[in-house]
């Protein structure tokens, strides 16, 4: 007896495949960002789209999307794997050499607007203190999925108004867990911080935060050692999406996010040899599932609500983007960032941020902020998300030339700055070493790449930057250009040339 076919199980993974397939090349061939394209997408086929049509009319049923919890999991994945990839383009070094941004910049950004948007929330809102200022620590996140998806797409990230935005973002993503803690902590029906409950609340994450790093230091590195010896691209495929996911749902399971999990284990693995085939690996994942959750997040744009009362959604909008910027723009130039770079900082970051649903999803399943004020909240957050890529693109124009900018700001954020050229010499035997030390002999710097891990390791030993990958993949290219650029020059094991040599 064959097995009963369900349409329903293959219904949306299908509409999310041809919405992708449509929306990305239609979008870059208009030289628009796709992020903007899955958000438009989204809110004609969610439940306040097609799903209203659907009512009327039942064919349209066939290409609504659901908030299935199925879905949803698989949406926060996408935002799992953009951060485990911050954190391999990162370092424990890098992040400490950023820690002014990091912990200066972004602490303030969080305090002073949380601090401001308690206020008019509570006004507006007519919530308590308490509630008010759960709403608005929500609202002073920003979206790190699309920022910085806009910055990458856009070639920004490297400049300095995206490097003080990153470093914002940062502290805005280790904040995450801290805030979601205050949610539990609140009464439901008073509204008031229950105190008594924070050390309890805080003990187990903290334990979970150390035990993943303690132990990923001792474990990560020989599990790829044993899975690239193996020799399968199949194994490290699985050892790559068993990190991300399994250190997500370790960090998850203590109360904290998944996010944060992830980001850790990329920090743990940015320091190995192993760095740049994972981020080759990881890259397909990553775009697919970053996908979905803006498709996902689309979803949530109710245009009925908004014709219902647009002048009180549209403007209370209008004023969390135009109050969030004008604090993050005084608080970077107090930061010593230029007049140019602190606006496009501050555009970018105006808009409401994805953890925002987190937060405030949590509060309204936990009965303390009501239903109606949670969904106008989190249409408010989805309309200025969706500004986002508009609003990177007037910031955009408004900066200096990318080269001025990054010399003379490159000492706030020197985390990113990358060798101008430097040679890529693929394959490290006999005759890579011999080049590598005519190459050390004449300071011209250098990058190897070489697929047998044990000859890797014992290069990092002797201090050679040296990554361990497959140099016939067609993802080297990406390899070589996050090495040393696109001008970096190539030598497949063989003799300088007679003008290096001399």
């Amino acid at each position: 007896m064959e097995p009963e076919f369900h349409w329903e199980t293959w219904r949306q993974p299908l509409i999310f495949l041809i919405t992708a397939g449509v929306v990305v090349p239609l979008f870059r061939r208009l030289r628009v960002s796709p992020v903007l394209g899955f958000l438009i997408a989204g809110a004609l086929l969610g439940p306040f789209g097609a799903g209203r049509l659907a009512e009327k009319f039942p064919v349209f049923s066939m290409v609504t999307i659901g908030g299935g919890a199925g879905a949803a999991q698989l949406a926060e994945l996408g935002v799992v794997f953009l951060l485990f990839m911050i954190g391999l383009e990162l370092s424990w070094d890098r992040l400490m050499r950023m820690r002014r941004l990091v912990f200066g910049l972004g602490a303030a950004q969080v305090v002073v607007t949380t601090a401001l948007l308690t206020l008019q929330v509570g006004a507006w809102l007519d919530l308590g203190p308490g509630r008010a200022l759960i709403c608005a620590a929500a609202l002073s996140m920003s979206s790190t999925a699309i920022v910085l998806s806009v910055l990458s797409e856009t070639k920004r990230l490297n400049t300095t108004a995206g490097r003080a935005a990153f470093a914002v973002l940062l502290f805005q993503d280790l904040m995450v867990a801290p805030l979601l803690f205050m949610v539990p902590l609140l009464d439901a029906k008073s509204g008031a911080l229950a105190s008594s409950q924070l050390f309890w609340t805080w003990a187990p994450a903290v334990l979970a935060l150390f035990a993943l790093v303690a132990g990923g230091r001792l474990v990560l590195r020989p599990l790829f050692q044993l899975v690239a010896a193996a020799g399968s691209t199949e194994l490290f495929m699985a050892a790559c999406l068993l990190v991300v996911v399994g250190a997500s749902v370790a960090i998850a399971s203590a109360g904290l996010s998944m996010g944060l999990g992830a980001f850790i284990a990329g920090l743990l693995l940015a320091e190995t040899e192993f760095r740049r085939e994972i981020e080759v690996t990881i890259a397909p994942f990553q775009g697919l599932l970053l996908g979905l959750f803006f498709l996902s997040t689309g979803s949530h744009l109710d245009f009925a609500r908004v014709l219902q009362e647009p002048l009180a959604i549209l403007g209370f909008a209008l004023g969390l983007v135009v109050m969030k910027a004008a604090i993050l723009y005084v608080l970077a130039r107090a930061f010593r960032l230029a007049a140019p770079v602190a606006r496009e900082m501050s555009l970018l970051l105006a808009p409401g941020g994805e953890f925002a649903f987190l937060m405030i999803g949590a509060a309204m399943a936990a009965r303390i902020i009501p239903d109606r004020a949670g969904g106008d909240l989190l249409l408010v957050v989805t309309l200025t998300m969706t500004a986002i890529p508009l609003l990177g693109w007037i910031g955009a124009r408004s900066t200096k030339s990318r080269g001025q900018e990054d010399v003379q700001f490159a000492h706030l954020a020197p985390a990113f700055t990358v060798a101008d050229q430097r040679v890529v010499i693929v394959g490290y035997g006999r005759v890579g070493r011999l080049v590598s030390d005519m190459l050390a002999r004449h300071d011209i710097p250098f990058v190897a790449v070489d697929g047998t891990p044990q000859l890797v390791a014992k290069a990092r030993q002797d201090g050679v930057e040296i990554y361990w990958g497959d140099a016939t993949r067609p993802g080297i290219s990406r390899t070589r250009r996050a090495c040393g650029r696109a001008r970096a020059r190539r030598h497949h094991g063989r003799a300088l040339s007679r003008r290096e040599r001399s």
